[in-house]
């Protein structure tokens, strides 16, 4: 056998360039997403990040869960109740519409709706950072419930008037939860006051949400928590999965959640616009959107912000939000989404997303101060919330101190909420 020596140039150079290719494949640019979500959501998250690294070879966005005092990574997912940390350390990040540029993708912040730019945007517009997984609140009956109770499922209940007399029906039939709720501050604070056209703040940031009609809110659903009409099952979502086991007749939470509920088997499931005050004057007026938001760590290579920005452009893809939108139920962020998720869900899949939407589009100015956002503020809030539903406190008394507690907590950074 001749020796490599002996071989014509043409064989070396075959066996050669095998060995050079494969020595000169790159291993793809790795950048961090950095998260504190629960493991359901880290879920939905990991899916739609093996999707684009599937999709690329260039790049590997791996998930990563951040800690107390961690530096940004290259990007960072704030859940609604983290996103005023955020804006308060907003020189830690780099802005998304500069990124984009500076990387040369496509991107136009001004195709969002303006309820999607709230506090994520500076003083000309651009988004600082991307709105990903947005939703607004929403009413869920059980189907089943109602009809045991004798209710037309067809025929949720509008207001909450109505939905008393609902709730009494369902305890009287045996539901043992005729109604509870996720979320507290966010449904019951932030969005009934926007929905019934009440303010949380006055012009210069002092928090103001014991009007009342919030007083009146709150002591009704102190009454109902005494007549055992409302079961609270604590601040987060576990009322979600309560309701979705098939224990409650009535759930208001997230819109979001409506593509999970129409896939139990244990709860058939019907969504309606959050019910409204009807003596509140012009009500109802609007909910607000909130959710997780993607920031940009500063300090990173170039090569790395042109991953960042292949990653966003990948997000903002017609056709990849219509995927997230049927899976996780998020609000498409571009017309062009919306569009897309129009033609290629299937109505029932839309059934959240239409109500969701249709309660956007209120005729109230964009609010930018919100207390579930605010993370002391909210903690206070839902301590009063629960003093009052358990009893310990009249309603106003519980709204008053709230207020008091909330505006002595609210730092100043947090007030102004300018992102430059």
């Amino acid at each position: 056998m001749p020796s490599l020596r002996q071989l014509p140039a043409v064989l070396l150079v075959a066996f050669a360039v095998p060995l050079a290719s494969s020595a000169a494949v790159a291993a793809p640019l790795a950048i961090d997403l950095s998260h504190q979500l629960d493991e359901e959501r880290a879920e939905r998250v990991e899916k739609i990040v093996e999707r684009f690294n599937s999709r690329q070879n260039d790049y590997k966005v791996q998930l990563v869960r951040r800690t107390q005092g961690d530096a940004p990574k290259h990007l960072n997912l704030a859940t609604r109740e983290e996103q005023a940390k955020f804006v308060a350390a907003h020189t830690s990040f780099r802005p998304l519409h500069v990124v984009m540029k500076e990387a040369g993708e496509s991107f136009d912040g001004r195709q969002l709706p303006p309820e999607l730019h709230v506090g994520l945007d500076d003083a000309k517009g651009n988004l600082f950072a991307l709105p990903i997984a947005w939703s607004t609140p929403v009413l869920y009956i059980n189907k089943a419930a109602f009809r045991k109770a004798g209710l037309d499922p067809e025929k949720p209940p509008k207001t909450w008037a109505e939905a008393q007399n609902a709730a009494d029906k369902l305890f009287d039939a045996g539901v043992a939860c005729p109604y509870t709720t996720s979320w507290p501050s966010w449904v019951h604070i932030d969005n009934q006051s926007a929905w019934n056209g009440v303010e949380v703040a006055d012009a210069k940031g002092r928090l103001k949400f014991n009007s009342l009609v919030q007083v009146k809110h709150t002591a009704m659903m102190t009454t109902w928590a005494k007549a055992r009409f409302f079961i609270y099952f604590g601040r987060r979502d576990e009322a979600d999965r309560r309701f979705a086991a098939g224990e409650c007749g009535m759930l208001t939470s997230s819109s979001a959640l409506f593509a999970a509920l129409s896939d139990s088997r244990k709860a058939d499931t019907g969504v309606s616009a959050l019910p409204y005050h009807e003596d509140a004057q012009g009500a109802p007026y609007q909910t607000l959107a909130d959710g997780a938001s993607l920031w940009v760590g500063a300090g990173k290579k170039p090569a790395e912000y042109k991953a960042v920005a292949r990653f966003v452009s990948f997000l903002m893809d017609a056709e990849q939000q219509v995927e997230m939108t049927a899976a996780a139920g998020f609000l498409p962020m571009t017309p062009a989404a919306v569009a897309a998720a129009g033609s290629k869900l299937l109505k029932a899949d839309l059934a959240g997303l239409n109500v969701a939407r249709r309660q956007l589009q209120g005729p109230l100015a964009l609010r930018a101060l919100r207390v579930s956002q605010i993370e002391p503020v909210r903690i206070i809030v839902e301590e009063e919330l629960e003093a009052s539903w358990s009893g310990r406190t009249p309603a106003k008394q519980a709204l008053d101190i709230a207020v008091q507690r909330g505006n002595a907590a609210l730092p100043a950074a947090l007030r102004a909420r300018v992102l430059k």
